[in-house]
């Protein structure tokens, strides 16, 4: 089998393991889902879940899905919306979701969707990417994840530019066996919370 057919195998393989892994999850962890949403839902007004637009492969637009961490009307900036760790638009309820990465977990439907993999770079927001370098536009030659090698590799305790640089690294030396790694890695990373100083607008 030459390079390119195993490539597209592989390709193949990924896209049939997030498939499954994410419909396993999702069938496995409805309970807590379901327990999440009220909480939410009782805890502040609002929607439970929080929509907001961001570049996928090949810079294609898509809707990511997330449990709502903050108050209602959010005052923005230019450059987005910004939460840090204590944070007091951070709901109570929305601080312990963050820590715990459990407010990534609807993306598993991004998954199912096409939109996004189980591993891959975090998915930008538009007005990112509109300054992307040449260099930085590489990270969106695959589908973004919803964990990936920079979030196990020091999460927002790196620098932007270290983060850009990890996410190309992974897609150069992508593999299957890498993938393994980096979900292996990701349960420590969030039972630690490493780096857990979260953004609205940030990877």
């Amino acid at each position: 089998m030459s390079r390119s057919a195993l490539l597209r195998a592989e390709v193949a393989a990924k896209r049939a393991f997030d498939v499954l892994l994410a419909g396993v999850l999702l069938i496995l962890l409805l309970p807590l889902l379901a327990m999440i949403a009220i909480v939410v839902k009782a805890t502040s007004p609002g929607e439970v879940i929080f929509r907001q637009e961001r570049v996928g492969r090949e810079g294609g637009p898509f809707v990511i899905y997330k449990f709502r961490t903050m108050v209602l009307h959010v005052p923005r900036s230019a450059l987005g919306s910004y939460a840090y760790r204590d944070d007091p638009l951070i709901t109570r309820v929305g601080r312990l979701l963050r820590r715990t990465s459990l407010d990534e977990l609807p993306q598993l439907i991004n998954v199912l969707k096409g939109d996004m993999s189980i591993v891959g770079p975090r998915p930008d927001l538009p007005h990112h990417v509109d300054k992307y370098t040449a260099f930085q536009r590489r990270r969106l030659q695959v589908r973004p994840g919803i964990t990936g090698w920079a979030q196990v590799s020091g999460r927002n305790e790196l620098s932007w530019e270290a983060r850009i640089k990890l996410d190309v690294e992974y897609i150069e030396q992508w593999s299957l066996f890498l993938d393994l790694s980096v979900l292996l890695k990701t349960f420590g990373a969030v039972l630690s919370a490493k780096g857990s100083r979260r953004t609205v607008d940030g990877l």
